[in-house]
């Protein structure tokens, strides 16, 4: 039985899109922990109320990153997770962090990366231009959003687009794809070599939430 501490600052979407993928499918995992950031992160309600132990690590109580960082890695450890999961997490970790929870703690990003990392990569992708935009699936390294990548869902962006509909197109595949790659790691089916993931047996590491040619246009 594998235990997951999911990291959250806010509502958790794909926080409670993973507990609730991990109780109806049966994974031989346990949700151990949701921390948050943030003592009014939306999210430690839902966690609660399906019995999950929650904390609170106010990353405003400390001077700097490296000491928020090293309180938030003890309370982490005190659940002894197998994997730690980012879920709308909203602190740059640091490098010594990082490297604590190497090969064992996944992010979720809305943009396929390597292209527009960082913040408002909806409105990045609008001004790019691009046809396709989506969410990636990633093991965090000290890299920002540049992690090995496990899995992938693309959307069109769509004539008359704002930021806000085609942030909610990419949030609805994130709950699709991110419940997908943590059940592939609890079942102990990713392995990493370097920046490339392989998944055993194999099946498709990527989806297409699209509309037809022309449809939307």
């Amino acid at each position: 039985m594998k235990k997951l501490v999911i990291l959250i600052s806010g509502r958790g979407s794909n926080m409670e899109a993973i507990v609730s993928a991990c109780s109806r499918e049966g994974w031989p995992a346990q949700v151990a922990a949701v921390i948050a950031n943030r003592p009014d992160a939306a999210g430690l309600a839902f966690a609660a109320l399906h019995g999950i132990a929650t904390a609170v690590v106010d990353h405003r109580q400390f001077p700097d990153r490296e000491s928020f960082d090293a309180a938030l890695a003890r309370e982490i450890d005190g659940f002894t997770p197998d994997l730690v999961v980012l879920a709308g997490f909203m602190r740059v970790l640091t490098p010594g962090f990082v490297d604590h929870y190497a090969g064992r703690m996944l992010n979720v990003h809305p943009s396929l990366l390597p292209s527009f990392p960082g913040l408002k990569t909806h409105q990045q992708a609008l001004d790019a231009g691009v046809r396709l935009h989506g969410a990636s699936v990633h093991f965090v390294t000290s890299q920002l959003d540049h992690g090995p990548i496990v899995v992938q869902a693309a959307v069109p962006v769509l004539a008359g687009d704002t930021p806000a509909m085609l942030a909610g197109r990419v949030l609805a595949t994130e709950h699709i794809i991110y419940p997908r790659a943590v059940r592939w790691f609890v079942e102990g089916r990713l392995a990493l070599d370097g920046l490339r993931v392989t998944l055993t047996p194999p099946e498709p590491q990527w989806l297409f939430a699209g509309h037809t040619a022309g449809e939307g246009a």
